[in-house]
């Protein structure tokens, strides 16, 4: 089958960041189904994983081939011996697991349990968009800030999110507005940013390259929930100052440095972290409550209370379109999800 990975951890400007290969078509067991991969999305952890670091410094080299790739759309084409929530045929769409080879593959070995059936009303690459970042902010306003399913229960809080025009917050603004009732107030830098997050559901937009403090002070808006989806180290004192007391902070962005978490004390303020590869990395007992988000967030698509966040299409899947990709998320100015669709 065809794929896309590495042998070693390079700068996207090398030609042999990500190769064109050929690879053994796998065959499911147990839990697992086999797709085939229609259509696939890039994310920043594509980015920190292929590029050089401490992790993976630029001289290490695999001894076989390392695949990337955490957003797939695709149809199930066998399933393992214990699957019972698919069958061949059906059209699904998941982020899968960081500790197994990826989606950029024509077929991929994943685990049903965080598997959902695609958006009827959604093609492959649209759908493609949505997995792992609708996990990530379903995950993060639900289980980790414990935001209540009860519009009526949320009609005087508000969230503030930090780096809304990404493809988290662009999923987290809808699910914030749209089903959680909560006032948003999005940051945003430039002007095609900014319309993006008021028409996904933003009521206010502050510029995060400015002090948000004396922007929210304007707004005369103490925030009962936070969602940091940009540097956390740069963040954290100013989420700490502009948290409602007994309020609750999220990340989903990792620190490189200690931060001082008794700032929030006073406040009896919370923070937690949010990572979506959890469940699936640790075989967590509710593992298959991403199965159940994905439902969720596919009926939410058909009914018309979310869209998808796909802003830009390549075609077809393979390593020189991939690496552009990469070279636009680590330029730091994609709004929404770059897409990859089809093979040659």
């Amino acid at each position: 089958m065809k794929a896309v990975g590495l042998y070693r951890y390079l700068p996207i400007d090398n030609d042999e960041s990500l190769l064109d290969l050929e690879l053994p078509r796998p065959t499911p067991v147990g839990y697992d189904l086999l797709v085939r991969i229609h259509a696939v999305a890039v994310n920043p952890v594509d980015t920190k994983v292929r590029r050089p670091g401490l992790r993976n410094p630029a001289d290490k080299v695999e001894t076989t081939p390392k695949v990337l790739g955490w957003d797939a759309a695709g149809e199930v084409v066998t399933i393992g011996s214990d699957c019972t929530l698919f069958k061949p045929g059906d059209r699904v769409f998941y982020a899968g697991d960081i500790t197994r080879p990826g989606s950029n593959a024509e077929y991929q070995l994943v685990d049903e349990r965080i598997v959902g059936h695609m958006p009827a009303s959604l093609g492959y690459a649209q759908a493609a968009a949505l997995p792992l970042t609708s996990v990530t902010a379903w995950e993060s306003l639900f289980d980790r800030l414990g935001i209540v399913l009860d519009t009526k229960r949320n009609l005087d809080k508000s969230i503030l999110i930090i780096g809304a025009a990404g493809g988290v917050g662009s999923i987290a603004i809808q699910l914030a507005s749209n089903v959680a009732g909560l006032e948003v107030i999005a940051t945003a830098s430039r002007p095609e940013s900014s319309q993006w997050v008021k028409e996904l559901g933003a009521k206010h937009v502050i510029n995060h390259r400015g002090d948000l403090a004396p922007q929210m002070t304007a707004l005369d808006i103490a925030p009962d929930y936070i969602l940091c989806c940009n540097d956390t180290d740069a963040y954290f004192n100013t989420m700490a100052e502009l948290i409602k007391p007994q309020g609750r902070i999220c990340s989903i962005v990792e620190t490189t440095q200690p931060v001082d978490i008794g700032l929030l004390k006073n406040k009896s303020a919370s923070f937690g972290w949010e990572l979506m590869f959890t469940r699936p990395m640790f075989k967590t007992p509710d593992m298959i409550e991403q199965h159940h988000i994905l439902e969720r967030m596919a009926d939410l698509v058909d009914k018309g209370m979310l869209r998808t966040t796909l802003s830009e299409t390549l075609s077809p899947i393979n390593a020189a379109n991939l690496r552009k990709a990469h070279a636009q998320l680590e330029s730091g100015t994609t709004i929404g999800k770059v897409v990859l669709s089809g093979w040659e």
